[in-house]
């Protein structure tokens, strides 16, 4: 194959909303669009979020030019801070998103060794032999880019997330004008954003969110909580203009979203009056009529403010009985079910829940299906391809292109680690490279593995039993008794009991046990414990076997 030859590898976000991450090559040169985590579904027991595997880009780090982010949310800049300190090359980002990203950077790497680089929308940034272009769109944070990829053979246009807003709060719209000049220049392939596809007609206005909030904040008698994610600035700044407007002050919950408004009042991204920016220590100050507390935990998420809230756990701020809780953010697939019981644990403290109105309290920054035909009719790609989007996303996604008249040969439906190859007469799939996803624990190290998946989801079903044992190399046999203990295990004394007495069975007949080495004693031992007690009443416990060695 032509090492000349464009390919597009994404490494995450493709067929998974999250962890958005891809390269492109051409010859010595690559360079990354977004480098993001997600968060771990139910069954990753002690994962606190999951970033791509980067050995690809680790192999081939002497040819990336450049790492160019779209903005700073998690799931586009999340898994920097593990990549950085493993590759040299400049980070490239609005001025919003690199102040962002430093604050976050900060608190886990030495960011003097990072070489970030501030680029403007229009600017062309040379990467080798690529050219790339931040080209302004709309979303729900400031500072928002389509980045667009000048190779030999077109421009491979990267959407990032998106909407068309033509009443956007920060009053900045999307260039279209230049995303129509693109499709003069020709652009060869579209990676689009999908994630909304199933949503028809165009999605609503980020201002439009200010008559719900109003609604809300004139109608409540007591405090009001809203929570969203820390970096929708938009919507922080909205909750504050309402604010002001309706006579309230507001205070900030959760150590992120203190963190995303100081900095953005100081970078200017938000304004807000002295007067009606609180801390939280100052509530005892005012009625609960004149409160608007903003708060992380819009997802679940287990150490946010609300939940620890709705857990009463949280020593800086209760829920008292006629609080409103605004829920102004959207589930995240696979955070539902957290979502519900930090819902559900509110109302038992008596507060009045607002997770869906008539009047919008929340819009989604990423475009319904009008506004992705828009896109495809601005820009007239050759090739198309979503991601940021679950395989349903991605199959919707391409039969509204075929609808639009696309050719199947022209529609491609990508996977994590698959390259797109993009030659100067076709496109076709090439054979995968390494790729996948990498767990993080609390700890911040890297790797959690399948087996202690595993072996995670045992011990929170059933629990673990450990069985202690004594073998005389002299005699060369077990002596004393079996020591059996248990945690978490839901089966009775009795079944403790005929368990011990069957072990002692095996291995007092089974003379192969006398002939091994200790960790195969153990093994045996492990192995035929597992099978009995599964065989008996279908529990799957971890069974760890220690045998001390007397001499």
């Amino acid at each position: 194959m032509n090492m000349d030859n464009v390919k597009v590898i994404p490494l995450g976000g493709a067929g998974e909303i999250g962890k958005n991450c891809t390269v492109v090559t051409q010859g010595d040169d690559m360079v990354m669009i977004d480098c993001g985590l997600s968060f771990p579904h139910e069954e990753m027991h002690g994962v606190d979020i999951v970033i791509p595997d980067f050995s690809y880009v680790v192999e081939h780090k002497k040819k990336l030019k450049g790492i160019f982010l779209t903005h700073a949310h998690e799931d586009h800049v999340g898994a920097l801070s593990f990549l950085i300190t493993k590759v040299k090359a400049p980070v490239y980002g609005s001025h919003f998103t690199i102040e962002m990203l430093k604050a976050k950077l900060s608190e886990k790497i030495d960011i003097s060794k990072v070489d970030f680089r501030v680029f403007d929308s229009g600017e062309k940034i040379k990467a080798g032999e690529l050219t790339i272009e931040p080209i302004r769109i709309t979303h729900s944070i400031p500072g928002n880019n389509a980045l667009a990829v000048k190779t030999k053979y077109g421009i491979v246009l990267f959407t990032g997330d998106f909407k068309f807003d033509f009443t956007p709060v920060d009053g900045k719209l999307t260039d279209l004008n230049r995303l129509s000049e693109l499709a003069s220049e020709g652009v060869v392939c579209l990676l689009s954003d999908s994630t909304n596809v199933e949503r028809e007609g165009w999605s609503h206005s980020e201002k439009s969110v200010a008559e719900g909030l109003k609604k809300v904040f004139t109608e409540a008698l007591g405090r009001i909580l809203i929570t969203t994610f820390a970096s929708n600035i938009h919507r922080m700044q909205q909750a504050f203009d309402m604010a002001e407007a309706t006579g309230r002050k507001v205070a900030i919950a959760g150590r992120r979203m203190e963190q995303s408004v100081d900095t953005c009042i100081k970078l200017g991204y938000m304004k807000v009056s002295k007067d009606t920016h609180i801390r939280l220590n100052e509530l005892s100050k005012y009625e609960p009529h004149e409160l608007i507390i903003l708060t992380t935990g819009s997802q679940g998420e287990p150490l946010s403010a609300l939940v620890q809230m709705s857990k009463d756990e949280y020593s800086r701020l209760k829920i008292n009985e006629g609080d409103t809780v605004l829920y102004s953010a959207r589930p995240i697939p696979g955070n539902e079910s957290a979502i519900w019981r930090t819902v559900n644990r509110l109302f038992k403290f008596g507060a009045n829940v607002i997770y869906d109105s008539p009047t919008p309290i929340h819009v989604s920054g990423h475009g319904h299906q009008e506004e992705l035909k828009m896109m495809i009719n601005l820009v007239r790609p050759f090739y198309l391809a979503p991601i940021h989007g679950e395989p349903r996303h991605q199959h919707l996604y391409c039969n509204i292109a075929r609808n639009m008249g696309y050719p199947e040969h022209r529609i491609f439906t990508l996977s994590n680690g698959t390259p797109l190859v993009i030659t100067e007469s076709n496109a076709t799939i090439d054979l995968p490279v390494s790729s996948g996803e990498v767990l993080v624990d609390s700890s911040g190290k890297l790797g959690v593995s399948n087996f202690v998946l595993k072996d995670r989801a045992a011990l929170a079903k059933d629990g673990v039993i450990s069985i202690n044992l004594a073998y005389d190399t002299k005699k060369n046999c077990f002596v004393g008794g079996i020591e059996i203990s248990s945690k978490g295990f839901s089966g009775n004394s009795q079944l403790l009991k005929q368990f011990a007495s069957v072990l002692e069975d095996y291995i007092t007949t089974h003379k192969d046990l006398k002939s091994k080495q200790n960790h195969d004693k153990q093994a045996m031992i492990n192995d035929f414990s597992s099978q009995w007690l599964y065989k008996k009443n279908r529990y799957k416990p971890v069974v760890i076997t220690s045998v001390m060695h007397l001499s």
